[in-house]
């Protein structure tokens, strides 16, 4: 799979891969399955959509957030691990700070679904949960774990 060339197709480019905000791993292989800790608005080392869907940031704008998300678990992937080791992605959970009345977060989460079905095809299909937080780190609207299948 060239991961590179897809994303340069949608006019995209994978951001610098982050560094852990804690003790653990970004990426851990456990048999044929990788875990990507949770992932954030942030490009380049640039804290980016903070504050609350439906007051702050916009479900559009939540839209975006949750797709440089998933440009960072790319990013990960990429980096740690290589894409042509990757069978699929398996699972999303997607986190996501907004007001009371604000009630679209399929839209939002929607943003990186779909770009890993866009960059990946039917390697990016998944199933997915949906959590509403009261907080998230550094103040960020969103954030994104995901699983992927590896090839032995």
């Amino acid at each position: 799979m060239n991961l590179l060339a897809s994303l340069s197709s949608l006019n995209l480019t994978l951001p610098e891969v982050s560094t852990p905000g804690g003790s653990y791993v970004s990426v851990n292989i456990r048999g044929a399955v990788a875990y990507v800790a949770i992932q954030f608005p942030i490009l380049n080392e640039e804290y980016l959509f903070q504050g609350r869907l439906g007051e702050t940031i916009s479900t559009e704008e939540g839209s975006k957030a949750m797709e440089l998300c998933a440009l960072n678990v790319l990013a990960q992937i990429h980096s740690k691990i290589g894409f042509e080791r990757v069978l699929g992605l398996n699972h999303l959970d997607a986190y996501f700070r907004a007001t009371g009345d604000w009630d679209d977060s399929p839209i939002v989460v929607n943003g990186a679904s779909d770009l890993f079905v866009k960059v990946l095809g039917e390697k990016g299909t998944h199933s997915r949960a949906i959590f509403g937080v009261d907080r998230l780190p550094r103040n960020f609207c969103v954030g994104l774990t995901s699983s992927f299948t590896l090839i032995n």
